[in-house]
């Protein structure tokens, strides 16, 4: 592998634990660790890790390492969707390369062989960049900005459940036994007692996050019963978007260490709250390296509005990558803790998008709309462009939001469908996401929600089986 095809740019630190320079880099790294094995995986279309695992002598000698275009257009269940005016498959399947970004190299500390990952972008066969793949998607939005001399930041927080295990999709889901040997309640947010119930969990959550480079910056209980919340740092989207990545990697393999799932589904459970990943987002002068929210006296500036005002106005038609699965629209009801409005307000958990309170170089907006169950590139991808229309339009938001703005109508879309219509309708995502991805994401979403309408639910065998 030459070192031309190496991507070093961005993600994460250089710092011993996570992410060298160079190739030569990484073999003293592989070394000084006796690491075995390597495992280049890349994210994709929901957020799975796909890739190869092989020999460090492996991955230091080769010269192309590859992946099937087709693993970019599987839905969730496995299935193909077919072609259509949108969509098309290349021909013969052919092969995408996978070229490692070296600055994602870490551990991977729950295999019991010495073992290392790499994250790898995806090339074409002449070596330019796979536009519909998610990675690629979200540093097209990055490169967006960077071209109008603007650097994005984000800091997203993500929620999810720990649930017994189960074995029989049919059999609705329950909380784990915690330390207590009970199994937890809701309504536990901010609960030490509850966060408690699963120190040993925890623990190891936060060791094999420090042994990859990750950094988690506080983890609390959320509402639901064993709901936890895991906020990021903040920093550069692609960073944070393959940190989010990680992570749900490592609380999989910890939760399965502890005799236990952990689900990012956004509605697990009828009766409990849904899981969201909420999105802090900033922009940044790339010449003043000052936050272009706020004006010079700490006032906040027209850019910060405009942002909001490009969020109202485009998010609703960009729901579909941030709300992606049948489920997600579960979460996003009426009534419930979930925000299903795209009005905006100071310190309002009740708006879709808050402004946290903060000082002027922390001006920031909270995206509370997307789910847990987003693919984070894709999430924060579409949150990041909305904003930025916003900015290039000059939109003015409405004006902000003090009472509760969580119980009148739903401003969103309320299915996967109707999400996807006006996703697919909108011209200016033709030029922020590529009209590539566009084809193949609706391709997509189209066969898992014929896939999900074949099966019959069990509220329509009780209601229907002997009443209609």
């Amino acid at each position: 592998m030459s070192s031309q095809e190496i991507s070093t740019k961005s993600s994460g630190p250089v710092d011993g634990i996570r992410g060298v320079p160079s190739m030569d880099a990484a073999k003293n790294w592989l070394d000084v660790r006796g690491i075995e094995d390597i495992e280049c995986i890349t994210p994709d279309m929901a957020g799975v890790a796909r890739g190869k695992m092989m020999p460090s002598s492996k991955f230091l000698n080769a010269s192309t390492l590859a992946l099937p275009s087709s693993i970019f257009m599987q839905t969730i269940s496995g299935d193909y969707p077919e072609e259509s005016d949108t969509f098309e498959y290349p021909p013969h399947d052919g092969d995408l390369g996978l070229v490692p970004d070296l600055s994602t190299l870490s551990t991977v500390p729950w295999e019991t062989d010495p073992t290392a990952q790499v994250i790898c972008d995806m090339r074409d066969q002449s070596g330019g960049a796979v536009e519909y793949t998610p990675r690629n998607v979200l540093k097209r939005v990055v490169g967006a900005y960077e071209t109008r001399g603007l650097i994005p930041v984000v800091a997203p927080e993500i929620e999810f459940y720990l649930v017994k295990t189960n074995q029989d999709p049919n059999i609705p889901l329950h909380p784990p036994i915690g330390r207590s040997g009970r199994a937890i309640a809701g309504g536990n947010g901010y609960s030490i007692a509850g966060v408690n119930e699963f120190d040993e969990l925890i623990d190891d959550i936060y060791d094999y996050s420090s042994a990859q480079g990750l950094e988690i910056e506080t983890l609390i209980h959320e509402e639901g019963a064993a709901q936890l919340e895991i906020n990021l740092n903040h920093g550069h989207p692609v960073e944070l978007a393959d940190q989010v990545f990680m992570f749900k990697r490592t609380i999989r393999e910890t939760a399965l260490k502890h005799g236990m799932y952990a689900t990012f589904m956004a509605k697990p459970t009828q009766d409990q709250p849904g899981s969201a990943m909420h999105i802090h987002q900033s922009v940044i002068n790339k010449d003043t390296g000052k936050n272009i929210f706020s004006n010079d006296d700490g006032s906040e500036s027209t850019a910060f509005k405009s942002f909001i005002g490009g969020m109202q106005h485009y998010l609703p038609k960009a729901l579909v990558m941030m709300a992606p699965y049948v489920n997600s629209y579960r979460r996003l009801t009426t009534h419930t803790s979930a925000p299903v409005n795209v009005r905006w307000g100071y310190d309002n958990r009740t708006t879709g998008l808050r402004v946290p309170n903060s000082d002027p170089a922390g001006r920031r907006v909270e995206n509370r709309i997307p789910s847990s169950d987003a693919n984070s590139y894709l999430a924060l991808a579409a949150s990041l462009a909305c904003g930025l229309l916003g900015v290039e339009q000059e939109l003015t938001p409405d004006d902000a939001m003090a009472a509760t703005a969580n119980e009148g109508e739903n401003d969103l879309p309320c299915g996967l469908l109707d999400a996807l219509s006006i996703f697919e309708d909108e011209p200016k995502f033709k030029e922020m996401f590529g009209e590539e991805f566009i084809g193949v994401y609706g391709a997509i979403k189209r066969e898992e929600y014929e896939t999900f309408m074949r099966v019959i639910s069990p509220w329509e065998r009780e209601y229907l089986l002997l009443n209609v």
